[in-house]
């Protein structure tokens, strides 16, 4: 977490304009199966682990370093560098109103936080779609670092397509954290989130949802790590 947070603090102080993706089993296997999102991942300036399981895959390749970047956390130690740093931060996706009331439980938490703006894209799938009303907004905003909360693998490839038209240094995708910290989703215990069973936690949460990706995506990323052991590419 401090190395995300450091990194992505240094490209905001030197202007350099990336963006981060946070994955777990469900972002990799998406992306073993479609080599448009593999890609997206790869020309990321972070891809970070949000979940045990590759915390577990990395330590298994000798990355004893590695350690889980949880969405709603990386959220909450940046913001508390922002607010000193008076960075100004814009926040993307969500429901309806969704964005609007995380922006306020923001605010009442860190005082401090410049927010530069909340933008509710449509529903549905954003296929090739550029959003040029947000891109104006955002940029018109003087945005430091756009929080994109739409679900894996929508929120990749938005911010890789929208990458070359936005200003700001940073885009930073966190999925379901717009919902857990405006208060709309319970988050996991932290003993769940340490057992690497957040997953089922979300399942009975939101069966309908999600229960083809979970039950779907984690028995073959199980089975494809114990073919393939993860190994670090130098």
């Amino acid at each position: 977490m401090e190395l995300a947070v450091s990194e992505i603090s240094r490209w905001i102080e030197s202007g350099q304009r990336k963006y981060v993706c946070l994955t777990g089993v469900h972002g990799v296997m998406e992306a073993q199966r479609c080599r448009e999102l593999r890609e997206v991942h790869n020309r990321a300036g972070l891809t970070l682990p949000d979940g045990m399981p590759m915390v577990w895959a990395a330590r298994w390749a000798g990355a004893n370093w590695v350690s889980r970047v949880y969405g709603p956390d990386l959220m909450l130690s940046f913001l508390e560098v922002a607010a000193r740093r008076r960075w100004r931060v814009y926040l993307y996706g969500g429901r309806e109103g969704l964005a609007d009331r995380l922006a306020e439980a923001l605010l009442q938490r860190f005082p401090g936080v410049q927010l530069a703006g909340t933008w509710t894209p449509p529903f549905g799938d954003l296929g090739n779609w550029v959003d040029h009303d947000a891109v104006e907004s955002i940029n018109r905003s003087h945005a430091d670092v756009v929080w994109v909360g739409l679900s894996t693998p929508k929120q990749e490839r938005w911010m890789s397509r929208h990458r070359p038209l936005l200003e700001a240094p940073v885009l930073i995708g966190v999925g379901a954290a717009f919902d857990m910290l405006a208060g709309d989703l319970p988050q996991a215990p932290p003993w769940v989130r340490r057992s690497g069973l957040e997953w089922l936690f979300r399942l009975c949460q939101e069966p309908g949802r999600l229960w083809r990706r979970y039950l779907g995506n984690n028995p073959r990323f199980a089975l494809s790590i114990l073919r393939r052991p993860p190994r670090l590419v130098r």
